[in-house]
C-alpha cells in the first residue's frame, strides 16, 4: 500500500483515479486545486512519515498552476511525481521532466496504462530488498538502499529516477548505455521510440553532478551510441 496524492480539478477524473487506486489497496488523498494541494503538502510534506509516496499532478489547475506546484514539490523532497495533463506538446513534456517530473501521461489516457506507470514509479522509488551495497567510483558514491548519493563529499539531491539512472551507470563504469537500454532499465518497461525522457533525465542528473563538482563532469556522451560514466580520479 502506498499513500498517493491526486491533484486534479476535473471531478470525473478525480473520482475515477481515487476509486481505482483505492481498489488496488492504496491510501488516496485528493486536492481539487493548487491551493488545496499546497496546504496538504505543507501539512504532510514529502519525506515525512505521513507524506505522500507519489503525487499524480494535473497541470491546468485553479489558483496555482501545476508547473508551479511541481517546482515546489521538488524543492520540498524527492517524492515521485506523475504529471497528468491534456497538454501533449513535446516541449511541455520536456519542460515538466526538466522541472523534475518522473513521468508524463496525456489526457485522454488509458486507465490500465496509467495505473501500470504509477506502480512502476512506486517500485522504482522503493528500495528493493536485494538492493546492492554502496557503489563507489572515485569521488562518486551511491547507497541505493538508503537513496543517498555524494560527489566529492557533496550530498546530491536526486529524484528517484535520477537515482536509478546513476545506479545503472555506477554498476558498469565505462560501459556505454544506449537510450533504449537506459529507458528499459530505469523505467522498467519496453522502449517505444520516444527518448525525450532519457535525454532530459540524463541532462538533469549531469547538471546536478556538475554543480557539485564542476571540474569532474562524470557523465560522458558517446555520440551516436549513448552515455557512460567516465574515469574519475581516485580519492
Amino acid at each position: 500500500m502506498a499513500r498517493i496524492l491526486i491533484v486534479e480539478d476535473t471531478p470525473e477524473v478525480h473520482a475515477l483515479l481515487t476509486e481505482t487506486l483505492q481498489a488496488e489497496g492504496h491510501e488516496v488523498r485528493g486536492a481539487r486545486d493548487g491551493l488545496e494541494a499546497r496546504a496538504l503538502l505543507a501539512a504532510d510534506p514529502p519525506g515525512a512519515a505521513s507524506g505522500p509516496d507519489l503525487v499524480v499532478l494535473d497541470l491546468m489547475l485553479p489558483h496555482v498552476d501545476g508547473s508551479v506546484l511541481l517546482a515546489e514539490i521538488r524543492r520540498a523532497g524527492e517524492v515521485p511525481v506523475l504529471v497528468l495533463s491534456a497538454k501533449d506538446a513535446v516541449f511541455t513534456k520536456v519542460d515538466m521532466l526538466r522541472l523534475g517530473a518522473d513521468d508524463y501521461v496525456t489526457k485522454p489516457f488509458d486507465l490500465t496504462e496509467l495505473t501500470a506507470r504509477i506502480e512502476a514509479l512506486l517500485r522504482r522509488a522503493s528500495p528493493a530488498a536485494s538492493a546492492p551495497g554502496p557503489l563507489v567510483h572515485g569521488p562518486l558514491e551511491l547507497d541505493p538502499a538508503n537513496a543517498r548519493a555524494t560527489l566529492d563529499g557533496t550530498s546530491l539531491s536526486l529524484t528517484a529516477t535520477e537515482l536509478r539512472l546513476l545506479q545503472l551507470l555506477l554498476e558498469s563504469p565505462g560501459q556505454v548505455f544506449s537510450r533504449p537500454r537506459i529507458y528499459e532499465a530505469v523505467w522498467q518497461e519496453p522502449f517505444v521510440g520516444d527518448d525525450a525522457a532519457v535525454k532530459t533525465h540524463v541532462s538533469n542528473l549531469r547538471a546536478k553532478l556538475r554543480e557539485a563538482a564542476p571540474a569532474l563532469d562524470p557523465i560522458e556522451t558517446v555520440w551516436g551510441l549513448g552515455y557512460r560514466l567516465r574515469a574519475l580520479p581516485e580519492t
